[in-house]
């Protein structure tokens, strides 16, 4: 599956954190209707890829760490699944025996064609637009 709920978690994470507070996440996961176990894991993946910010102590959480106009859902979901492709046989170096070189698969160029456009429109939605309408 392309979104993943790890996809979606995080998109949700990152609404809940737009507003512009520090949230630690049992608060995270009471707005936006989230188990922890997951929560924790996107935020820590969201915070590696510098997208949100942590802040340690009793009113520690989490803060956006980033311009929502300028990071793209696609941005948010290559953080969680990096290859985020429509099917497996697209990933670098499959070997597919239907998808040869003199005999090339029709469904695998129709997939490529079809992930191509889905990743452009993911790359032109900023969190902003996603956001706020």
């Amino acid at each position: 599956m392309l979104i993943t709920r790890e996809c979606d978690y995080a998109i949700r994470i990152i609404r809940a954190l737009s507003s512009g507070d520090i949230m630690n996440v049992p608060t995270i996961c009471e707005k936006e209707s989230l188990t922890s176990a997951i929560t924790y894991k996107m935020a820590r993946k969201l915070e590696k890829a510098g997208l949100i910010k942590s802040y340690r102590g009793s009113a520690g959480g989490y803060a956006l760490n980033c311009d929502l106009e300028r990071t793209t859902l696609y941005d948010i979901l290559t953080v969680i699944d990096s290859k985020m492709l429509l099917i497996e046989c697209m990933q670098s170096g499959y070997d597919c025996s239907v998808n040869q070189p003199k005999q090339p698969c029709l469904a695998h160029r129709e997939f490529l064609r079809i992930q191509m456009n889905l990743n452009k429109e993911l790359k032109e939605c900023s969190l902003a637009k996603l956001l706020h309408g």
